[in-house]
């Protein structure tokens, strides 16, 4: 594969998305793009660049950079912050918007393990928060990802991936040699398109935004831009959960760390969001 077929990635994926590709990277690449070529009727990775290349086509360009995109998900990833929005933010959240729901958003959700963790916690915490109202909404910038997500089905690997024994039972059914999501869960959660670098001005207003492990996967100049965009999207007493050694520091004055409790953030008082 030619440097400037890689380079042709790496620009595009910037450019469309924010998501930093290294040309040096040549397997990583072509093993994103393999299926991508096949699915789309070409030869190989090269052909299907060149053609890019020579025409530019909008849904090609964007299957690529969703391709490149692609996230390692799995259920309750690294157990802490779901541990802590169980126990301190949501019953905190929950006093404080007394009859109104909590709006919840799993950013970059990739095959939705992250948003169904977060459901499967509402779900069982709503005994001890009697009058618990949620809106639970779970994006990601692969269509294909979102089409998983939707379906709730998962493999036997993917939900022994973090996954409780007693969450499974009590939460999934088996479908065949997979494993379905219950349609209650799966109706808590809304799904949607979205490109985080982009403008997110109609989104809304969230009380919690999971955004783990995508600061880190940007190239720098839309660093600031993602965090410029999470603190419009989140309310002024809301909580930014970030990958554990992820962190704002130099990118961003509108947040400040939870003593205590790595990757969570609040929104700093004195800051002002720019219309």
């Amino acid at each position: 594969m030619k440097l400037e077929d890689r380079e042709l990635v790496a620009q595009l994926c910037a450019a469309r998305a924010g998501v930093r590709v290294d040309p040096e990277k040549t397997y990583l690449i072509e093993s994103r793009l393999g299926p991508v070529a096949r699915r789309e009727g070409f030869g190989s990775v090269a052909d299907m660049l060149a053609i890019l290349r020579e025409r530019r086509e909008d849904k090609l360009a964007w299957s690529i950079v969703e391709a490149m995109a692609h996230a390692e998900s799995a259920f309750f990833r690294d157990r802490e912050p779901f541990a802590l929005f169980r126990d301190e933010v949501l019953p905190t959240l929950a006093r404080a918007r007394e009859t109104e729901p909590v709006r919840i958003w799993s950013a970059a959700c990739a095959a939705g393990q992250e948003a169904y963790s977060l459901a499967m916690i509402v779900e069982d915490e709503r005994g001890r928060l009697p009058g618990l109202k949620v809106e639970l909404f779970g994006t990601d910038i692969s269509e294909r990802q979102l089409e998983k997500a939707q379906s709730g089905l998962f493999t036997q690997f993917e939900v022994q991936r973090g996954l409780p024994i007693r969450q499974l039972v009590r939460h999934f059914e088996q479908a065949d040699d997979m494993w379905r999501v219950s349609p209650r869960l799966r109706q808590m959660v809304r799904w949607r398109r979205v490109n985080l670098v982009a403008d997110l001005s109609t989104a809304g207003r969230f009380d919690v935004i999971f955004c783990r492990y995508v600061l880190s996967t940007l190239v720098e100049p839309m660093k600031g831009r993602l965090l410029i965009n999470l603190a419009r999207a989140l309310t002024p007493e809301g909580f930014l959960f970030l990958g554990e050694q992820e962190s704002v520091a130099g990118l961003s004055d509108a947040f400040q760390p939870v003593a205590g409790r790595p990757g969570l953030y609040a929104r700093d008082p004195a800051y002002r969001v720019a219309a």
